[in-house]
């Protein structure tokens, strides 16, 4: 990792491709982070709170109809990357099926990957996708942040209780994970998102 690390301005990002499948995605070079979750979990809202923008990243009343792989270069050598939402009831069952194989492609076959943000409403964490996401991180050793989302739900001593219950569980998953709580209401823990960020993106290309 390069000693000389700096910031990186994710304010720079802008909108490039969505791709319905891996075939359709940017040339595999650079580095890229993707964020993943539920239909719910607010990755719209992140995204663009990160990225100083009100519409970067589709928000919807609807949970689920981010049905593509959304490419967002900071600058040309590094990405953002919107996955597509999972769970939500109303989708039909094979576009459920569709996305996950699409979904899984991305995440075992895409070389540039350097991390996942792994989203999660802090009021229902670790369901299904969740538990899923982990194993898959475990077993190819892919970083995984989970940002534990809408903490301005909770009064702030249960959001900390939330926190460190699920760090303390994940102890035993023995996957490479770090986790934070974020709120993008209140912009709480946007500069602790970036910081992690960085240490995945701001990595020597020669290495």
């Amino acid at each position: 990792m390069s000693e000389q690390m700096t910031s990186l301005n994710y304010h720079t990002t802008q909108y490039e491709i969505s791709a319905a499948r891996l075939n359709q995605c940017p040339t595999d070079t650079g580095r890229e982070v993707a964020f993943a979750g539920r239909s719910n979990a607010g990755k719209s809202s992140a995204l663009n709170t990160l990225t100083g923008s009100s519409s970067l990243a589709r928000t919807s009343k609807t949970p689920g109809r981010t049905q593509l792989i959304n490419f967002f270069p900071i600058d040309e050598k590094r990405r953002l990357v919107d996955l597509p939402g999972y769970g939500y009831a109303k989708v039909p069952v094979a576009m459920k099926q569709e996305w996950q194989k699409h979904l899984g492609e991305y995440l075992e076959k895409r070389q540039c990957l350097a991390g996942v943000v792994l989203l999660m409403d802090i009021r229902h964490p670790m369901r299904e996708f969740d538990q899923i996401m982990l194993d898959w991180a475990r077993d190819s050793q892919m970083p995984i942040h989970i940002l534990l989302t809408k903490a301005d739900k909770l009064k702030y001593g249960a959001a900390k209780s939330t926190l460190t219950k699920i760090r303390n569980d994940l102890q035993a998953w023995n996957a490479p994970f770090s986790i934070q709580l974020f709120s993008s209401l209140k912009r709480t823990g946007v500069d602790e998102l970036a910081a992690k960020l960085d240490s995945w993106l701001l990595i020597d290309d020669d290495e």
